[in-house]
């Protein structure tokens, strides 16, 4: 692999192209970004040099797409004329049904893997970009078909997400969805939801902001942009209503404990999950 080419220098683009560079890339990278966001990817040395899709599509060996959803399919729908065979196609979108369906219909001089790298911050921009962003998270990716792992590409991106530190699970694209609105959608949305009451309910009221850290940890993810999470809603609004059903189910339930004073078993249940995914991601480090 000598030359990869970014399509969305932000912070995913961004941390893709210093993790590459602090794993022992010696190739080129090229920005395909807006005007202001190559210009900081390049005052920062995150890109080699900046370019626009016809000049750096062709020229690369692996295309890696990092913008929002819906421009993520827009791109893909242009990419095929400018694709060279043997190279990799791959996005890191938060949900993959639709992309991986929309790569289907129109790319076919080159390969096209779907990805998913479980990693992130609230705040966008390359100037929030961390070579260690993907150290110990999972990487999902998520073929059309099982012989799509099996491409030399593939196999050299495979090397690559493990060299960044990433930590490669294969799921179906309709898996892959399922999952993360459990996982990923439903956690924003309960920290949207949770911030978004008390901002109504305590500051329009005047009242004291009295808050200690379990609240910040709380309302973290409230603090993400609502231009990244429009895409990410609107291609997986069945699996997140059912998550959000099942949820909402569960703070009833939890009403009803509370008036019986019967929390216990909740409060059990919870730790336990809890503690076990703290485990998981302590050993995946």
């Amino acid at each position: 692999m000598k030359t990869v080419a970014i399509v969305g220098v932000g912070l995913i683009g961004g941390s893709f192209a210093l993790a590459l560079r602090k794993a022992g890339f010696r190739g080129r990278i090229v920005g395909v970004s807006s005007p202001a966001a190559a210009a900081a990817a390049l005052e920062r040395n995150v890109i080699d040099e900046a370019a626009d899709l016809e000049r750096a599509v062709p020229e690369a060996d692996l295309v890696y797409l990092a913008q929002p959803i819906g421009r993520v399919l827009s791109t893909i729908a242009r990419l095929d004329p400018l694709l060279r065979p043997g190279t990799l196609v791959t996005d890191a979108g938060s949900t993959k049904r639709e992309i991986v369906e929309t790569a289907r219909r129109h790319i076919h001089n080159a390969q096209f893997l779907g990805g998913h790298p479980m990693a992130g911050k609230e705040r966008r921009g390359v100037e929030e970009a961390d070579p260690d962003l993907f150290a110990g998270r999972t990487y999902v990716l998520t073929p059309d078909g099982p012989e799509d792992l099996e491409t030399p590409a593939a196999g050299r991106f495979l090397e690559w997400i493990r060299r960044i530190g990433g930590v490669p699970v294969v799921l179906g694209p309709a898996e892959h969805d399922e999952v993360v609105s459990w996982t990923s959608h439903l956690p924003q949305l309960a920290s949207t939801a949770l911030a978004a009451v008390l901002a109504r309910r305590l500051e329009a009221s005047g009242r004291p902001a009295v808050a200690g850290p379990g609240l910040m940890d709380m309302t973290r993810l409230a603090m993400s942009s609502h231009d990244i999470w429009r895409d990410i809603l609107a291609t997986n609004a069945a699996p997140i209503e059912s998550a959000l059903d099942a949820y909402i189910a569960e703070l009833s339930g939890l009403r009803r404990s509370l008036l019986e004073s019967g929390m216990r078993a909740e409060f059990e249940l919870a730790a336990g999950f809890a503690a076990r995914i703290r485990r998981k991601g302590e050993e995946e480090v």
